[in-house]
């Protein structure tokens, strides 16, 4: 190995935002990997296909997704925008924020129950991404904390034109339950897929958990130190 292959590279510059068309296109693509995975599931998305269900050529399909887990990754995080939108169109209805919340993530792995081989695709591709999948495995994170802490907002709090978020920001100890409610909800989802779990179970699990979310506000706290 040479010195100058040793040597650090600068930051590659940011990307810059996709063009009208590139949109369009990069639609077509996520459009045709749904339905492809809903059909046939992890294995049923092949990348050549997908180019030409999209109309695009295989190398400007791997310019916008690297790999078919890249591709996944990021239908998966196509579906979750299409599901926290739908989500904030008809808010939780619950009084407690831990009921809210497990009313929204059982909503939302009911819309992933009825398209069972998409979301096992999707779920693999999490399982299997690695470092070069970071920056999208992140973003399928932050918007599954968003939909979490806009469950948590109450009821009133909710508008149609902006998001809703707790009336204060959220404790160092509510981001905590809301990561370990994220685990949970993934784990669940994985366990459901294989079998080993029924609907009601993932129910039971799902709500048991939610109750860190009250048990870690801070009116909670001040109420049972008195």
């Amino acid at each position: 190995m040479t010195t100058e292959s040793k040597a650090a590279k600068p930051a590659l510059p940011a990307s810059p935002p996709l063009t009208e068309r590139q949109e369009a296109r990069r639609r077509r693509i996520l459009h045709t990997s749904a339905k492809l995975a809903s059909r046939g599931g992890f294995d049923a998305v092949q990348m050549r296909e997908v180019a030409e269900s999209s109309g695009v050529a295989l190398g400007t399909l791997y310019r916008y997704f690297p790999s078919k887990v890249h591709l996944l990754v990021a239908t998966m995080q196509d579906q979750l925008q299409h599901m926290h939108e739908t989500l904030r169109k008809r808010p939780p209805s619950e009084q407690d924020p831990g009921a809210r919340v497990a009313q929204t993530l059982m909503r939302a792995f009911r819309a992933l129950q009825r398209e069972p081989h998409l979301a096992d695709a999707m779920v693999r591709a999490l399982t299997f991404a690695d470092r070069s999948v970071s920056p999208e495995v992140d973003t399928v994170s932050r918007l599954t904390t968003a939909i979490i802490l806009d469950a948590m907002a109450p009821p009133a709090a909710h508008r149609p034109q902006e998001p809703a978020r707790p009336a204060a920001p959220p404790t160092p100890e509510q981001l905590s339950a809301v990561r370990v409610i994220e685990h949970t909800w993934h784990s669940a989802l994985i366990t459901w897929l294989s079998g080993r779990a029924s609907i009601a179970q993932v129910k039971i699990d799902i709500e048991t958990v939610c109750r860190l979310i009250d048990l870690t506000t801070p009116e909670r706290g001040g109420q049972d130190g008195r």
